[in-house]
């Protein structure tokens, strides 16, 4: 959906404005924590936010609701010169919805992108990264298939993992359809799409099978318990908190499921040896923070490849963002510029 709507528009001309005056609109200071210092675009965003319900206080439905609308208002047309085509792929549990992106010039050697948007397990769609596949496909030169996985509550974990992995399988078998080379697929997700990017990597390495040329984390949630000083440092940030998370996993588990389960917190598994090279991005304002870094070296320590990259100034879900940030569009051509280097140098 573009960016024609008249919230939009003015959103969009304000955040043109200088940064001094941004700031100033936004409480007058800049917001400083932990040694960072908020793109004042965001600052913006998010004073505007401030008397919205709290997400945790919502239910999944309404919050849905809720998030989408935000998030069309921020989106812009797609990247052009990228064909978008609605299909059917294999999940877990039968056939879901998902969105192919094939850019005009396709990189040589370019695998299948299977990815998985954000939303704690309980919102998000296809729309929600629909801007960022398409700049990404357009960047890299590679085909990516974003996938609707099934949602919590009303399908609790492990069914959105079963969609990921059964959907990385048919991507692996069908990869030159969309212009990719013949068995070459990638697996990528932003927040708890990169946790089932990474728990995907683990599960067919379980089952004995090829992993993927790469996996794509982008503020990836790799902990289902949190632990780490980044959700008490970031806890209170726009627009993911610990509470957020809290209720995010809330709906997203079980009664009787373990958060240390690896297939829950694949930062927990014991042995990361034989995982696919890995590119994982970070965002400065983010209670999820240390999980990709922690993975990342975790990687390295098992003998794998992560390149890692922490963007400080931005904030959890800046791929949504890409059309009025541009510190976000930045950050994600430069992600994809990762990604497609990596594979092209032949990561071990």
């Amino acid at each position: 959906m573009a960016m024609t709507n008249p919230r939009g528009v003015a959103l969009k001309a304000i955040l043109a404005l200088p940064a001094p005056i941004l700031r100033a609109l936004s409480g007058g200071a800049a917001v400083y924590v932990g040694g960072r210092t908020l793109d004042p675009r965001l600052q913006f965003i998010a004073a505007q936010g401030r008397g919205a319900p709290p997400l945790f206080s919502l239910a999944p439905e309404v919050a849905r609701l809720h998030t989408a609308a935000g998030f069309g208002v921020l989106r812009g047309a797609p990247e052009p010169g990228v064909t978008i085509t609605p299909l059917k792929v294999p999940g877990g549990a039968g056939m879901i919805d998902a969105r192919a992106y094939r850019p005009a010039v396709l990189s040589l050697d370019a695998p299948l992108l299977i990815f998985a948007h954000q939303g704690g397990g309980v919102i998000g769609d296809l729309d929600t990264t629909e801007n960022f596949c398409a700049l990404f496909a357009a960047t890299a030169g590679w085909p990516v298939v974003s996938i609707a996985y099934r949602l919590a509550p009303e399908n609790r974990f492990p069914a959105a993992l079963e969609d990921m992995v059964a959907a990385c399988r048919w991507g692996r078998e069908g990869a030159a359809a969309f212009g990719a080379a013949p068995g070459r697929m990638a697996v990528g997700g932003d927040s708890i799409g990169g946790h089932l990017a990474a728990s995907a990597c683990q599960a067919l390495r379980r089952a004995g099978e090829a992993q993927p040329v790469l996996q794509l984390l982008i503020y990836p949630a790799l902990d289902a318990a949190g632990e780490q000083p980044s959700m008490t440092v970031y806890g209170q940030s726009w627009p993911l908190t610990a509470a957020d998370m809290s209720w995010f996993m809330g709906h997203y588990l079980a009664p009787e499921d373990s958060p240390g389960d690896p297939r829950l917190s694949p930062l927990r598994e014991p042995d990361l040896a034989g995982l696919a090279p890995a590119v994982i991005a970070g965002a400065g304002f983010d209670p999820l923070l240390d999980q990709g870094e922690a993975y990342a070296r975790a990687l390295i320590s098992a003998g794998g490849h992560a390149v890692y990259r922490c963007y400080d100034s931005l904030s959890h879900a800046f791929t949504a963002f890409i059309d009025i940030v541009p510190a976000a569009r930045a950050a994600c051509r430069q992600i994809a510029e990762l990604a497609r280097d990596t594979v092209a140098n032949g990561a071990p």
